[in-house]
């Protein structure tokens, strides 16, 4: 059995393997809470408008929905906080289990869920209510699987090994858009009567999938060393807070630079070329496909290079990216030439990959092992809810301005603001030694 393993006796071979584990649960489970979250954030820009603020003219209908979608993002912090602190003292494995589990669970209750014209205002009340509960399982998902991944890996692939969880992001994505383009295609015309709920049913079965893997996976060498030493924090919440302020809070702008720019030109791209460009919603579904396939190679190949050189050049280079594009990727969208906005959205995303691929690791080793679950996923999720704003905050800007330029503007800002953010966090985290960090 998984918890059975005698670490001190572990032979190199043995020690890969679960590595390896550590590794492919790391992928199929994040990409399946993903899954669930990136889902929402479509079916918000293309069906939940309709179905569930129909009453509303359609500018205020999309602000509602994304409103709803960024109740998720207020969710994640609270969720990172509760299961950072299970994580921390019970252990990593236990701990992502069940944030699958509620992750999987809630998307399939939204599947089921009656819409505005059958039930009235409480269908989105337990809409918002199934979208925090999705927020809180992906608050404790992400920390606990870039620790789990990294505690299991050598110096030299700490950032490649982090990277297994920052992929399953784009893989989540390209699944995600994926099933519903299909969706549309096979439903057609009764996509918004009842072939949007397909997507959200599927999730059962991924989880259960999912479930399966992450059962076979042990805690990490390090979590185990602590707990059979005693070592472990009383309170790993309330000791993040008190000792690693500074860092908390470096961590959570640094984060700015990846996901803001990734929600600006994924969910809102696809809200912004369907109702203000009159682009077709299979064409644009169909090209979020090829930018997560972009995405993933950016992410692995960055994350090599951050083991390899300085994870901090690496992410200067990928927000200079970003900022780079901030004003091209609008000005090719507004063409509506299909192929120049496959460029834009393609080459847009080159720079939030960039920025994700050493991200996971980096986080990970600004913490002492006894808080690592914490603090990471308290930096990470605390500067998702900030992120979480990006297509609300878009359609706003968009409407109130009738241009895109604050937009760019926006994107901009943020990548300097994470640059700042990550040249004070302190020497290269390449070189920090995290068996002896707590």
């Amino acid at each position: 059995m998984a918890n059975e393993l005698n670490y001190d006796n572990m032979t190199e071979e043995q020690r890969k393997k679960q590595a390896k584990k550590a590794a492919l649960a790391s992928i199929v489970g994040t990409s399946i809470e993903w899954y669930d979250f990136f889902l929402y954030g479509t079916m918000a820009a293309l069906v939940f408008p309709k179905l569930f603020f129909p009453e509303s003219d359609p500018y205020i209908g999309l602000i509602q929905s994304f409103a709803t979608m960024f109740i998720g993002f207020l969710a994640r912090p609270l969720g990172a906080a509760f299961f950072g602190s299970y994580g921390d003292r019970i252990g990593r494995k236990a701990t992502l289990v069940t944030t699958l589990l509620l992750m999987g669970i809630s998307s399939t209750l939204i599947g089921l869920l009656p819409t505005y014209e059958n039930a009235g205002i409480i269908v989105s009340i337990l809409l918002v209510f199934l979208r925090f509960c999705q927020g809180f399982g992906a608050g404790g998902e992400w920390g606990g699987s870039v620790v789990l991944s990294v505690e299991w890996s050598s110096k030299k692939s700490r950032g490649l090994m982090g990277s297994m969880t920052q992929i399953a992001s784009p893989i989540a994505l390209l699944l995600s858009s994926g099933v519903v383009s299909l969706t549309i295609f096979l439903t057609g015309d009764n996509f918004y009567t009842w072939g949007w709920r397909i997507p959200f049913l599927i999730s059962i079965v991924l989880v259960m999938i999912g479930f399966i893997i992450r059962r076979g996976v042990a805690d990490s060498p390090q979590f185990t060393k602590m707990k059979k030493e005693n070592r472990l924090a009383n309170k790993p919440v309330i000791e993040v807070f008190k000792k690693y302020p500074k860092v908390l809070l470096l961590v959570i702008l640094s984060s700015l630079a990846q996901g803001i720019p990734f929600y600006v030109f994924t969910t809102f791209a696809i809200s912004y070329g369907t109702e203000y460009l009159q682009l077709d919603k299979q064409f644009l579904t169909n090209t979020i496909l090829l930018v997560a396939i972009v995405e993933i190679i950016v992410i692995l190949y960055a994350a090599h290079l951050s083991d390899k050189y300085n994870r901090k050049v690496v992410f200067y280079i990928g927000s200079l990216l970003t900022i780079l594009v901030a004003f091209p990727f609008f000005w090719l969208m507004d063409t509506k030439i299909t192929v120049l906005v496959v460029v834009a959205m393609c080459v847009s995303i080159l720079g939030a990959g960039a920025v994700y691929g050493p991200l996971a690791a980096m986080i990970a080793e600004c913490f002492p092992a006894n808080l690592r679950y914490s603090g990471t996923s308290l930096g990470y999720q605390l500067s998702a809810a900030i992120q979480g704003l990006s297509p609300l905050l878009c359609v706003y800007l968009l409407n109130t301005f009738s241009s895109s330029v604050p937009i760019s503007i926006y994107l901009i800002v943020a990548c300097l603001i994470s640059i700042v953010a990550v040249s004070m966090l302190g020497k290269n985290t390449n070189q920090i030694d995290m068996d002896k960090a707590s």
